[in-house]
């Protein structure tokens, strides 16, 4: 019966991404249109499950981060917000915390420009400032100011003077060198970033 239900699934997805070019506007659609149940609800839910991952209903998006990996492994829970031009690796978890008596309690908040390495771990109701770096692997449970480096845990915080530019460039097969920034790749002329 599991085999029949997900070959259902696999066909409803099919038709489904005729409409919709791939899982992100698929999620812009539900989140938009608050649907949370319902054939595009399932196929949401199916092909998260497929890829590993899980974007919370009601996660919110200035705009569409980019992920140079795509969704592998990443979770994102409900209620979690993140800002423009984020760059967001594989396995990263932006989770919130639930556990009675916990500090903490809720969800985080992501800034503008944050570039978030993979495997990072951020949870619970904390802020994290624009121009954020958050580096592999980092655990990350408390705020942290604009224009700051977090590595390894514990967390260290190494704040900057001046606002980091967390572009995520890109060299195509002819050379060209682009970069992602609201929501789409600009091409660049600057070969000093690669």
């Amino acid at each position: 019966m599991l085999i029949l239900k997900n070959w259902i699934k696999e066909i409803l997805a099919v038709f489904v991404f005729f409409r919709f070019k791939n899982l992100l506007d698929l999620y812009d659609y539900l989140y938009e249109n608050k649907i949370e149940k319902g054939i595009y609800a399932t196929v949401f839910a199916y092909m998260c499950e497929k890829k590993g991952c899980f974007i919370g209903y009601f996660a919110q998006f200035k705009n569409r981060p980019y992920f140079p990996h795509g969704l592998h492994g990443v979770f994102i829970s409900g209620d979690s917000k993140i800002g423009k031009n984020c760059v967001i690796f594989q396995h990263v978890t932006i989770g919130a915390v639930r556990t009675r008596g916990s500090k903490n309690i809720g969800n985080p908040t992501i800034g503008d420009n944050c570039y978030i390495g993979a495997g990072a771990k951020i949870v619970g109701n904390i802020k994290i400032g624009n121009n954020v770096r958050i580096g592999t692997n980092a655990c990350v449970y408390r705020d942290v100011p604009d224009n700051a480096v977090v590595v390894c845990a514990p967390t260290r915080v190494i704040e900057q003077s001046q606002p980091l530019d967390n572009k995520f460039y890109v060299m195509q097969d002819d050379g060209t060198v682009e970069y992602y920034y609201d929501g789409k790749f600009y091409k660049t002329n600057d070969k000093e970033v690669y």
